[in-house]
């Protein structure tokens, strides 16, 4: 199966982009209309547009934050959409060593007289 990016999923990218970066914002200047009307969407505005639209999205995240769970309770992944991962193994595993084998086999042992002694114990006293 080969590797698959973002990039390879233009409308997932979107989406992603849609739930982590406009909605936050979105939903900050919904509030400031609420709250003081559009003057008070404007007032984030004075200055640096890029600062001001970090502002808005730090200032919504809590709020769509919360959205985002309200919607994943709908239908998992509608919110907080599922982010592609790719897992990559360095090399095999190097092999036990012949003490890390014997005492693997030992535990083994181990285990295996206890439950032999559970089962001997149950057998005796059933109702127990």
């Amino acid at each position: 199966m080969a590797d698959q990016s973002a990039e390879d999923h233009p409308l997932d990218q979107l989406r992603l982009t849609l739930m982590q970066d406009v909605l936050p914002v979105g939903l900050a200047m919904a509030d400031r209309v609420r709250q003081g009307g559009p003057a008070k969407v404007v007032e984030a505005f004075n200055g640096n547009v890029e600062g001001s639209l970090d502002a808005l999205r730090q200032e919504g995240e809590p709020a769509a934050r919360s959205l985002r769970d309200q919607l994943d309770q709908v239908s998992p992944g509608l919110g907080n959409p599922v982010m592609p991962v790719t897992v990559s193994v360095d090399g095999p595993e190097p092999e036990p060593s012949e003490d890390e084998t014997v005492a693997l086999l030992e535990t083994l042992e181990r285990i295996e007289g206890r439950l032999d002694q559970l089962r001997a114990h149950l057998k005796i006293n059933p109702s127990g």
